[in-house]
């Protein structure tokens, strides 16, 4: 690994200094039975979480690191796609081994201590991967294993899906994982999941045989639908509130040349044009190889949208694309390619280390009125806050065919109701100044509001009580919108599992065990 030198020094020069300073420490604070409200008082603050960051650098072995501010490695394991997302964390602790783990939570379970835990850093709400408290990075646990006998193939939750490609290329496999680079296993896996294959496969969750998953009270254990059933039903879309999850096992799928890429449109008429053939392809393409995002953009006081084809074989068969293909384009670059390379093609990570917020809406259909508003709405948000530093805005339309949630027969956490499909419709605001972030959080809850009123008017009046889907939702996002009717069973998931809350001193959308 490229830091592998730096940190072995890091570690035993200041690792070393903050051993014996928790030397100091009594153990018997935080093995105590004092409530968590005592214990929340006596260890509170930066030079408490200190003691913390101490203590754990002495109880984990010596394959699990330690990094402290100052240090490279600290810097980029804190680092997140949106530096909105950023806090210092008073340190960075990288277990290279699920035990360790196991002893992390043990101890800042005892200590009440606020943690983080970070797979790839992709979501855009302040504090569900980042915390002032103990940032927990899960970047070593980065295997991947093909096992040819059960077609199923095991990962490390530190990994980025295109790294889980890469490794499982030749063997003629792909799985069903993220769209673009950048974005971490584990979190779209634990938060349902939306994949290129979907429409032929269902949602990224529905793929999973199989957790490794770190027990709040440091037990690791191996979760499945026949060994714990609820838990299984719970990491299927509930995210982090049951433990942290080091390894996901899933089904393999046959994976050979795909056909697609970005095709990017600026002519006012273009723009109509494609609002026209995204609905069209919404409601009358059902061939399940066929998928397209639909991204309605401003960029440097212009409206750009971009449309990202994809195909699941080296050429689409005749009709599926041909309106987008026919459209007057400024740039493409599609073509016969391998899964990976479609993947590597769309610039998701030009706006890196910028100020980013995701929200979300469900969509039950798709019309050309509705994506004209779309695209209205995206100059008239744009041209209003270029001046507070804009640096770009896109709206997504994510069609899915309705037969997605049909390929697992199994309760999932999300969605809470598989009776319909609604699609994710994802906005993104991306800015430079963090003095403007107050305006971003209102200009975002603005625009989800008119695109809520778009849909109403429209006459999908089903979509209020449609669940909302966790990686987008933004970070106030009441629960009970997310998980809805679900909610009685992962509270009672939680209650057993997680009896004292350790999770809950987490980021993420939390469910209670009352």
């Amino acid at each position: 690994m490229m830091f592998a030198t730096p940190r072995a020094v890091i570690l035993s020069v200041l690792a070393l200094t903050q051993i014996a300073v928790a030397s100091s420490l009594p153990e018997l604070l935080l093995e105590s039975r004092q409530s968590a409200s005592a214990e929340a008082e006596t260890l509170r603050g930066t030079s408490a979480y200190n003691l913390v960051c101490a203590l754990i650098a002495r109880k984990v072995s010596s394959a699990s690191l330690v990094h402290y501010p100052g240090s490279p490695v600290f810097n980029w394991l804190l680092s997140h796609w949106s530096s909105a997302s950023n806090q210092v964390s008073a340190c960075v602790v990288e277990p290279a081994t699920p035990a360790d783990v196991g002893k992390i939570l043990e101890i800042v379970g005892k200590a009440r201590t606020p943690f983080a835990v970070q797979s790839g850093g992709h979501g855009t709400n302040p504090g569900f991967s980042s915390t002032k408290g103990i940032h927990i990075s899960l970047n070593s646990f980065r295997s991947v294993n093909y096992n040819r006998a059960t077609r199923t193939v095991e990962f490390g939750t530190g990994l980025k899906w295109e790294e889980v490609y890469a490794a499982i290329e030749r063997h003629g496999i792909s799985v069903l994982g993220g769209r673009v680079t950048g974005v971490g296993v584990g979190g779209v896996t634990l938060g349902g999941g939306y994949a290129w294959k979907t429409n032929q496969y269902g949602l990224t969750c529905d793929s999973v045989t199989a957790f490794e998953l770190v027990k709040p009270n440091g037990e690791v254990v191996k979760v499945t639908q026949q060994s714990d059933s609820q838990l299984f039903f719970g990491l299927k879309g509930a995210s982090n509130n049951f433990g942290i999850v080091t390894k996901i096992t899933m089904k393999a799928l046959p994976q050979g040349q795909v056909w697609g890429g970005m095709i990017s449109y600026m002519d006012p008429a273009s723009i109509e044009a494609v609002s026209v053939a995204t609905s069209k392809f919404a409601n009358q393409v059902t061939d399940p190889k066929a998928a397209i995002l639909s991204t309605f953009s401003y960029y440097q006081g212009s409206p750009l949208v971009g449309v990202q084809l994809f195909y699941d074989a080296p050429q689409p068969p005749a009709g599926v694309f041909d309106d987008f293909l026919s459209i007057p384009a400024v740039q493409t670059n599609v073509s016969t390619q391998s899964f990976l390379s479609l993947v590597q093609s769309a610039p998701a990570n030009a706006t890196y280390g910028l100020r980013s917020y995701f929200d979300g809406v469900p969509v039950a259909s798709y019309s050309p009125r509705f994506l004209n508003k779309v695209k209205d709405l995206t100059m008239t948000f744009g041209n209003r806050l270029a001046s507070k530093s804009l640096v770009f805005m896109t709206l997504v339309a994510e069609p899915f065919l309705p037969t997605i949630l049909s390929h697992n027969p199994a309760r999932t956490a999300y969605p809470f109701t598989r009776s319909k499909v609604y699609s994710p419709f994802n906005i993104l605001f991306t800015w430079a100044d963090p003095s403007q972030d107050a305006v971003f959080e209102r200009a975002i809850r603005e625009m989800k509001e008119q695109l809520y009123a778009a849909l109403l008017a429209e006459g999908q009046s089903d979509i209020v009580n449609a669940p909302l889907y966790p990686n987008y939702a933004l970070w106030d996002t009441p629960v009970q919108k997310i998980y809805g009717s679900n909610l009685p069973a992962l509270k009672s998931v939680k209650s057993r599992v997680d009896p004292s809350n350790v999770m809950g001193l987490a980021g993420g959308f939390k469910i209670s065990s009352r």
